[in-house]
This record gives C-alpha cells, sequence and structure tokens, in this order.
C-alpha cells in the first residue's frame, strides 16, 4: 500500500519509522517548514523532515496545504495517508486524494480531548486513563469515525511529555496496525460515542501557577504544561521557571505563594497544603536545584511567588 506520511515534531517520528519498518511504500512526508531555533534563530528542520532526509524519502514542506500541494501529493498517487501531528488544517480537496483517506494518531480517547492539546489536557484535569486513537480524517475537528484504540494508567508524577514519549512509541503500532487492517479489507472505522470535551492549543499564560488554587489542582497543572509551554510563576516581577512541584501535604500553614523551608526543602504555600520546588530557572539563568538557588539568594524565607 502506498502511504503519504504527515507529521512534525519529535512525536510523529516513531510513527514514520514504524510505517517504513513494516514494509509499507511510504511515497513522500509532508510537513511543516523549517522553524527558527536557539538563540541565533537558526533555520531548522522539524523532526520529522530530518528523519525523512534521512530515510531519502521526499519531502513537501507546507504551512498550509495549498492547490498546488495538493496537486504534489496527488502526483504521488497515495493510497492512504497517515497523518501525525502534522500541525495543520488538511482542508476537503487533499482530503479526497488517497483512496482510503486520511488515517490520523490523535493521543487521547476520543471524542476526549479533541484538539491541539490532548494529553496535557489529560494530565492537567487528572485523568486516570490516557491513550490514543487512530481515526478517519474528516472536515470536523477530530470527529471522524473510529478505528482502533489504546490506553495506559498514567503514573502519578508522569508530565505530558513522559505520557507522549510512551505513547509516541506504542501509538506508532497502533497506526501500524491500522493502516494494515485497511489494506486488508477487514477494518471499518465505527462513529465515535459520547460526549466530546476539547484542548485548544495552550498558551504561555497556560503554564502560569496560581498559588491560591489547590496543591493537587497546580501539581496537575505543573505537569500538564511541561515540557511546553512550560510552568512559571513570578519573582520581584520577572518569570519564575518551575519543573513540575512534588506533592507535600505534611506541610501546612504557609499562605499561597510564601516561600519557606520543611527541612532541606524549598516549599511553597498553595490554597490547600503546600509544594516543594524541585528546579527553577530564574530570569537570565539556567534550570537548577529549588534549595541550592533558595541558598544562593540569602534570605528568600518569607518571599511570595506569584
Amino acid at each position: 500500500m502506498r502511504v503519504l506520511f504527515a507529521g512534525t515534531p519529535q512525536v510523529a517520528v516513531p510513527s514514520l519509522d514504524r510505517i517504513m519498518g513494516a514494509g509499507f511504500d511510504v511515497v513522500g512526508v509532508l510537513t511543516r517548514p523549517d522553524a527558527p531555533l536557539g538563540r541565533k534563530r537558526v533555520l531548522t528542520p522539524s523532526p520529522v523532515a530530518a528523519r525523512a532526509e534521512e530515510l531519502g524519502l521526499p519531502v513537501i514542506k507546507a504551512a498550509r496545504i495549498t492547490d498546488e500541494v495538493v496537486a504534489q501529493i496527488a502526483a504521488w498517487s497515495p493510497d492512504v495517508a497517515a497523518i501525525v501531528a502534522y500541525g495543520g488544517i488538511v482542508p476537503p480537496p487533499a482530503l479526497s486524494v488517497p483512496v482510503h483517506g486520511w488515517v490520523n494518531l490523535h493521543f487521547s480517547l476520543l471524542p476526549a480531548w479533541r484538539g491541539a492539546a490532548p494529553l496535557q489536557y489529560s494530565v492537567i484535569h487528572g485523568d486516570e486513563v490516557v491513550g490514543a486513537t487512530t481515526f478517519q480524517l474528516e472536515e470536523g475537528l477530530d470527529t471522524g469515525p473510529v478505528y482502533g484504540t489504546l490506553a495506559l494508567t498514567p503514573p502519578p508524577e508522569a508530565t505530558s511529555g513522559d505520557l507522549f514519549a510512551e505513547l509516541a512509541a506504542s501509538g506508532a503500532e497502533l497506526l501500524c496496525q491500522t493502516l494494515s487492517g485497511i489494506d486488508a479489507g477487514r477494518l471499518e472505522p465505527r462513529p465515535q460515542a459520547g460526549e466530546p470535551s476539547f484542548a485548544p492549543k495552550l498558551t504561555l499564560e497556560d503554564g502560569r501557577l496560581d498559588w491560591t488554587l489547590p496543591a493537587l489542582a497546580l501539581h496537575r497543572r505543573a505537569r500538564g504544561v511541561t515540557p511546553e509551554p512550560g510552568a512559571w510563576t513570578l519573582l520581584d516581577g520577572q518569570r519564575l521557571k518551575l519543573d513540575p512541584p512534588r506533592l507535600r501535604p505534611d506541610v501546612e500553614g504557609l499562605e499561597p505563594g510564601r516561600l519557606g523551608w520543611a527541612g532541606k526543602a524549598l516549599v511553597v504555600g498553595t490554597g490547600t497544603h503546600a509544594l516543594e520546588l524541585t528546579r527553577v530557572q530564574p530570569a537570565g539563568k539556567k534550570m537548577m536545584a529549588a534549595a541550592d538557588w533558595a541558598r544562593g539568594a540569602g534570605d528568600i524565607e518569607g518571599t511570595v511567588l506569584g
């Protein structure tokens, strides 16, 4: 079966590798254009583009799927398109090109968390089960019928980045099995069932921690926004980036946002019990152990964050 692969970030690379390893004829790759990275803003290919070039595959780099891009895809005559986090809308003219349509690997148990940040919202909302779904792409936002799912119970300290790494591998296998089932003519998608929830793209502001909230809610939010857009608070009017803190139900009595010591651990008050800060990154500096930063900053006890 001739497969067009569409994807952009690192989380999509295992799917491309798995499809190639399974012997499918990958006719080409669609990905986003090179983007400026680092302090010097060097134009850098997406992880999928870099891997496709290593594999010797032809690549289309496009921020939007225009008529010209549709014509390029059609010239490859794909039987199916596999898409994993491409990062753009697939318009109707492109949807109709492959014989078997577009099969999307989405990192939620649809119809839960339709949208750009499914795993992040799963963690923020404390879902007891997370997973991935393969479904047939259509014009609606992640509304298409489902081919297959996989589920896992997230560890209590897992970040969205941790879960993406795990589901990128297992999801690649699910996607490959889905393509095999379609190729063999034994797999038909079924309509989604249940009430949908939505996971719009996260902004920098979504990573700001409101210390008046309960500790558990802050713990979940910090893990959900790690690594992107990242958890942070304000210290003397400047942004202080944070690795996910630890729950400290044994430490009470600190007002929200106030720093203090619990033995050798740096803790901060919330709307309930304290959280232990693990690593922090002050403006213009590298990430460091929170306790080391506090000791180096001098008399930090009593400082209020936020």
